[in-house]
């Protein structure tokens, strides 16, 4: 009886999750428009690459809720960074959007230690800060 039971709430639950809930002008965005707090070793950092393709860089990225793997490289101009122009080198961070949410990105620079040489561990690609934001695609 409990089996039945069980099966009967989950039949009931992905009844309630069909496909006709899914909101198609839905979206959230990827921005790097914002100067992220340098007092948190914080730097912009630009787009090349979404989902493995080029692409320009912009400030926003309007996208459909899910997950995105983004390339970065940094722009980075700490006064103590002492690496070599071989170890500035592109890092990828996948992104979950959620609809109505802003995601900022940035570069951190990780000086838990001195990186020199061709060291590129020296920098993070990080969402900073997320907020909420209206977003919706534009229908015809």
């Amino acid at each position: 009886m409990r089996a039945l039971m069980a099966a009967l709430a989950t039949a009931a639950l992905l009844a309630g999750c069909s496909s006709n809930d899914i909101d198609p002008a839905a979206c959230g965005w990827v921005s790097g428009y914002q100067d992220p707090p340098a007092n948190e070793r914080l730097y912009r950092a630009v787009v090349t690459h979404l989902n493995g393709k080029p692409v320009l860089s912009r400030p926003n990225y309007q996208l459909a809720p899910g997950e995105y793997e983004f390339t970065f490289v940094e722009l980075i101009n700490a006064a103590d960074l002492r690496v070599s122009p071989q170890a500035h080198q592109a890092k990828t961070l996948k992104v979950t959007v959620a609809a109505g949410n802003r995601y900022h990105f940035a570069a951190r620079y990780k000086d838990d230690r001195r990186y020199l040489g061709k060291d590129p561990d020296f920098w993070e690609p990080v969402i900073w800060q997320t907020e909420a934001a209206e977003c919706r695609f534009e229908t015809p």
